[in-house]
């Protein structure tokens, strides 16, 4: 969650930092800092607050001296302070180090040092490190690295610089993602590939357990017991512009209005519509295994899930394969059997989520079959799962996952008519499917075209302290959806509840100050949810309708309804969701929150 950039070459050190601190702001972050090695010493500056403080802390002081540190951080121990700040260093300022993670041993690590005599000059677990580099370093900076991270226990993506060995930067991962990269301009190292691009596509992506020697002249890689590794390098096919705002006010509404392109992405070159047939390259080599299988667990966390949730109906459904969604943050802490023939699929938007790679481990672990879904190429998940496929949805900057969000919905939709193929869907029906399912990008523009009566309604409702979000079947993950994107990005307190479940508690906190939002479809479940809208009514509570066009039924259950076309059923959720996310941003703005920078929140959670 926190960003990471180093170099070591020729150019201008601190324009490539802070432009890669500023590419990767979007993670969330409270401080920043960075360290350069000038004439055998290091200078440092650290401030607590935005990047754009440091860069003005920074006019006039620093040279342009290399091999070079910057990092933004989100604090876990310690506050959001300059001593807190990374980098961290030794003793004497002879190391400096930056770390995304948390170390589990400090205390008792620190405590052993201290009776040592090394003195801490902040509250948090990266100083640890540094302090242990310092303590083993006799020979080489990668050495000490080693040394220190074998009695390190936790999660770390690091890198390193020293006076005594100026002409390297190390780095090194466990559990939080570090890429590296080299060319003609020198080494560079990030924790993320939107750091870097600008100055190298090709990346090399670190391994849990490797270890990276990176020079103006290239890159060695090793693991912990000293063994080279030969690495891939991953051409990144989408260039920084891509994350620019093009003119609006928040990457969450540019983001929004991608959605119809990054579906379109998601789908291109995979839909056969005359044959009925899904084309899937990521899955070619495991598709025989598959036509095998007869149960999948999927593992996700967040707005992942609730995509997951949705995928559990179309995968039960199209294909007829009894499926489980699993919270990865809970799955490896309870004993649970493993059925012969049972598959898995990780899903994550960045592919770097601990407790879904954590999840993946247990998995591994037990040797079965294992997927990916994610939209970040090279990504862990993507490396670590047998076989998988990409969202195509291009670099998601807006911490609250929109289009990120539709482009997995669209991939459940292939991957289950896959499946289906493999088994008893029909050719007839998967060609309805697909043909409809090709069409949802046109349809989506016609619900940016209510954009502006969309954001009348949030006017009205922005004053309201509390929300309930309701649905069904298909559409019940959607009010869970939508329930979070409202709280993330407003704070307004939001609850997501099938329908059904209201009058079993929910129904309790309703009275005209508590609006329900409610996904009323003219879908199987349509009467269903006409009856608890009229529950809802009968005690006061405001109702917000997402409804079917020309349904002017249901203007007799809510005092306001957004119109979306007709799809569907197994397609609605892409299309509801469209107007629940415009609802939530202008809320946002409306009550003066910048909905890219959630409080308290990251876009990717390297950390339990």
């Amino acid at each position: 969650m926190c960003g990471i950039i180093g170099y070591i070459g020729h150019k201008d050190n601190l324009e490539l930092g802070m432009e890669g601190l500023k590419r990767l702001e979007y993670r969330g972050y409270d401080s920043a800092g960075m360290a350069v090695i000038e004439n055998g010493k290091i200078f440092s500056e650290k401030v607590a607050g935005e990047v754009q403080r440091l860069e003005e802390s920074l006019r006039g002081k620093v040279s342009k001296g290399t091999p070079s540190l910057f990092h933004s951080r989100w604090a876990t121990h310690g506050g959001p302070t300059a001593e807190n700040a990374h980098p961290q260093f030794d003793c004497k300022k002879e190391i400096a180090v930056v770390h995304n993670g948390i170390i589990e041993n400090y205390k008792e690590l620190k405590e052993e040092m201290e009776k040592e005599g090394h003195h801490f000059t902040s509250q948090t677990d990266t100083e640890v490190i540094a302090h242990l580099i310092e303590k083993f370093y006799e020979g080489t900076l990668e050495e000490a690295v080693r040394k220190a991270l074998m009695i390190i226990k936790g999660a770390y993506g690091l890198a390193v610089i020293s006076t005594k060995d100026p002409e390297k930067i190390v780095a090194a991962r466990m559990s939080s993602p570090v890429v590296v990269s080299s060319n003609e301009e020198g080494g560079f190292v990030a924790s993320d590939p939107a750091a870097i691009v600008d100055y190298s596509s090709k990346m090399i992506f670190l391994k849990d357990g490797e270890l990276a020697v990176i020079k103006k002249e290239g890159i060695e890689i090793t693991d912990m017991q000293k063994r080279v590794k030969e690495k891939e390098e991953v051409e990144i096919d989408w260039r920084p512009e891509e994350a620019q705002k093009s003119g609006h006010p928040h990457f969450m509404i540019k983001e929004i209005l991608e959605q119809p392109e990054t579906i379109k992405n998601s789908l291109r070159g995979r839909i056969i519509a005359e044959e009925g047939r899904v084309k899937l390259g990521g899955l070619e080599d495991v598709e025989e295994k598959l036509k095998e299988m007869e149960k999948l667990t999927i593992l996700a966390c967040g707005t992942s899930y609730y995509a997951s949730m949705v995928g559990k109906y179309l995968i039960e459904e199209i294909s007829g394969i009894p499926v489980e969604v699993d919270l990865a943050s809970e799955f490896r802490y309870r004993k649970r059997p493993y059925k012969e023939n049972e598959f898995f699929l990780f899903v994550s938007q960045s592919g770097e989520t601990t407790d879904t790679l954590k999840a993946l481990e247990e998995v591994k672990r037990n040797n079965s079959l294992s997927l990916g879904m994610v939209n970040v190429v090279g990504s862990s998940i993507s490396r670590e799962t047998e076989a998988g496929i990409y969202n195509h949805a291009g670099p998601e900057i807006g911490v609250a996952s929109t289009k990120a969000f539709t482009s997995q919905l669209a991939v459940f939709v292939l991957f289950s008519i896959f499946l289906g193929r493999q088994r008893e869907l029909s050719k007839k029906e998967a060609k309805e499917i697909l043909t409809e399912l090709s069409k949802v990008p046109e349809i989506i523009e016609k619900v940016f075209e209510k954009k502006d009566s969309i954001k009348e309604i949030a006017q009205k409702y922005a004053g309201y302290d509390n929300f309930l979000f309701m649905g069904r079947r298909y559409n019940f993950p959607t009010a869970l959806e939508g329930s979070l994107k409202l709280k993330e990005i407003s704070y307004i307190h939001a609850e997501g509840y099938s329908a059904a479940e209201m009058k079993h508690g929910a129904i309790a906190l309703i009275d005209n100050n508590f609006p329900a939002l409610a996904i009323s479809l003219k879908d199987s479940v349509y009467q269903k949810m006409i009856s608890n809208m009229e529950e809802i009514r009968a005690r006061k509570g405001p109702v917000l309708a997402i409804a079917t066009e020309g349904d002017r039924e249901i203007e007799k259950y809510a005092e306001d309804v957004i119109y979306i076309p007709p799809v569907k059923e197994c397609l609605s959720p892409v299309l509801a969701v469209i107007p629940i996310q415009l609802f939530s941003y202008y809320v946002a703005v409306l009550k003066g929150f910048n909905p890219d920078k959630p409080r308290n929140l990251s876009k990717v959670v390297t950390v339990e």
